[in-house]
């Protein structure tokens, strides 16, 4: 009975610690949704266009992008929490920043500043949770991450919603001495406190620690997260011989005969710009503005991006349910499919907008239809390439190359988020439904790639892949 109770008690202990350090993906989920109710705000304060706008919300993508570059090199030289604090305070600052521009050049700066801490969390994050959590719990642990980033994605869209509402339906007029976006971008700092706080109260790494010396410590740290049955200095001793005997691989070992590199981690590539080239982070960054350039007001199309959250967390857990039952390949296959259809549904809906006085606006019925092929398309996507992207990038490649081969692929994935992300204002301006066409041609694209290229990965050992 007292194992028993002390199991339970590391558990407890291990789903806070894991939860706390998934908050560097709810900052991230946030951070990327909280611009969408600022967007229309930001174009008419700093009376900007759609080019400039579209620099302004993809900045941050290319600061993750660095930040997550080097995110793995500061965890081992200060620390897996201390970095995770670092993440933190950088992301407070330029929330305030952020709230407060000068000019849309500065206002630009701190995007990216976001964006670099982001980054550094994305990595930091579910680095830590596998490297604390037990082998037996680390997979669902491990799913904290995704399940952070849509709760923190709706979350903003909440916020937004309300600040919104508070200030009479206007993002422009003034709250409180400033313009209602101005506090959507710095409500950015309470989440970002509240990751400081935690990070600061949680155990460091008892990798980290065995890295740097501190036996005993890692061993108390062990003795938290490890059932009472396990040989704590074992564990310890097998850490040790893994730093010892690791070769740490790099890009060279990815070469291969297929354009320069292997041909596992091309299809890794090609899942990762498939991923983003379907257009959904156009729904979590401009969805606002979407619905507002076919007639909905501001306070309904915030409304509009916050229930298109909350399906896109009830996708996430049908992923999350369903990816060790049925495969990967298969949900794959159904999300590709769901999406083209969805797509390509909106895009039809969308080519009947009239402008009428100066006023666009949707026929009621194709209003309708519009509003459920886009949520049917969160959802589609939350539950198949959402979550099973990053399943099969943790699994698909051989141990040898694991670790280069998924920087590579999430190295090419934040640069195709940045590129749809950036583009999307001037497509949109020039002929939406052509732009929802075109994501609907990458979604039936992805359907053709994953039935020809793909292998099942559900059952097999890591061993075995390759």
């Amino acid at each position: 009975m007292a194992t028993d109770h002390v199991r339970q008690e590391n558990l407890r202990h291990v789903v806070f610690i894991a939860a706390s350090a998934a908050m560097g993906g709810f900052l991230f989920g946030y951070d990327s949704s909280v611009i969408n109710g600022a967007v229309v705000g930001i174009q008419r304060h700093f009376q900007v266009g759609p080019v400039e706008i579209g620099v302004v919300v993809a900045i941050a993508l290319l600061g993750s992008a660095v930040g997550a570059w080097i995110g793995g090199g500061l965890a081992d030289r200060w620390g897996r929490t201390r970095s995770m604090q670092a993440a933190a305070i950088l992301f407070a600052v330029s929330s305030i920043g952020q709230m407060l521009p000068f000019a849309v050049w500065d206002l630009t700066v701190w995007r990216l500043l976001a964006g670099f801490a982001i980054g550094m969390a994305s990595v930091l994050g579910p680095a830590y949770i596998a490297e604390v959590a037990p082998a037996a719990y680390r997979g669902r642990l491990g799913s904290f991450q995704q399940l952070a980033i849509v709760l923190g994605i709706a979350c903003s869209q909440l916020v937004n919603y309300v600040l919104v509402r508070v200030a009479d339906g206007d993002v422009n007029n003034v709250l409180w001495g400033l313009q209602a976006w101005q506090w959507m971008l710095g409500a950015c700092v309470v989440p970002a406190l509240l990751y400081l706080l935690l990070a600061s109260i949680i155990p460091e790494s008892p990798r980290y620690l065995v890295m740097a010396g501190r036996h005993e410590q890692a061993r108390q740290v062990l003795s938290q997260v490890e059932n009472a049955d396990v040989d704590v200095d074992a564990r310890v001793q097998e850490i040790r011989h893994v730093l010892r005997t690791e070769d740490r691989p790099t890009v060279k070992d990815l070469r291969g005969p297929a354009l320069g590199l292997l041909p596992i981690v091309w299809i890794g590539i090609v899942l990762s710009v498939f991923q983003q080239f379907v257009g959904i982070n156009v729904i979590f960054y401009y969805s606002s503005v979407l619905w507002q350039s076919v007639g909905i007001n501001q306070a309904d199309s915030l409304l509009i991006s916050f229930s298109s959250s909350v399906i896109n967390i009830i996708g996430t857990f049908i992923a999350i349910a369903l990816v060790d039952r049925i495969g990967r390949k298969p949900l794959l296959l159904i999300g590709s499919a769901g999406m083209a259809i969805s797509l390509a549904t909106a895009a039809f809906a969308f080519s009947s907008a009239r402008t009428v006085g100066g006023e666009v606006s949707l026929p009621d019925v194709q209003g309708l239809v519009a509003l459920i092929a886009a949520n049917a398309f969160v959802l589609f996507f939350a539950l198949s390439w959402g979550v099973v992207v990053w399943v099969l990038l943790g699994e698909m490649f051989p141990n040898r190359i694991r670790a280069a081969a998924l920087g590579v692929a999430a190295a090419a994935q934040w640069v195709a988020n940045w590129l749809i992300t950036v583009t999307f204002p001037a497509l949109s301006a020039w002929n939406l439904p052509l732009t929802y066409a075109m994501y609907a041609l990458f979604a039936v694209l992805s359907f053709l790639f994953v039935a020809r290229w793909l292998k099942e990965t559900k059952g097999r050992r890591l061993e075995e892949m390759g």
